[in-house]
């Protein structure tokens, strides 16, 4: 099927429009990564620089283990356990 001169014409309007938008989201894509790009590398040569030495706070007192708050209780003997099992003899009511 054979394209009349309109929709060839209509057709080539259609693509330029199409490849100025790509151009323009190119662009636009490209200033994003550029700028991106920049802190990355600024990063990278932030991590390679040898980090400054940090002395370890020094103490006066050495850390004493807390001591217990209160007293615990003495531990009792568990008391021997009742036989209820054992049916009890005798009258009942």
């Amino acid at each position: 099927m054979a394209q009349t001169k309109a929709q060839r014409s209509a057709a080539a309007v259609k693509a330029a429009r199409t490849r100025k938008r790509n151009a323009k989201l190119k662009a636009e894509a490209s200033a994003k990564t550029a700028s991106k790009r920049k802190r990355t590398v600024a990063a990278k040569k932030k991590a390679t620089v040898a980090p400054k030495k940090r002395s370890a706070p020094k103490r006066k007192t050495v850390a004493k283990k807390a001591a217990p708050k209160r007293k615990a209780a003495p531990k009792r003997r568990a008391a021997p356990k009742r036989k209820t099992a054992t049916k009890t003899k005798g009258r009942k009511r």
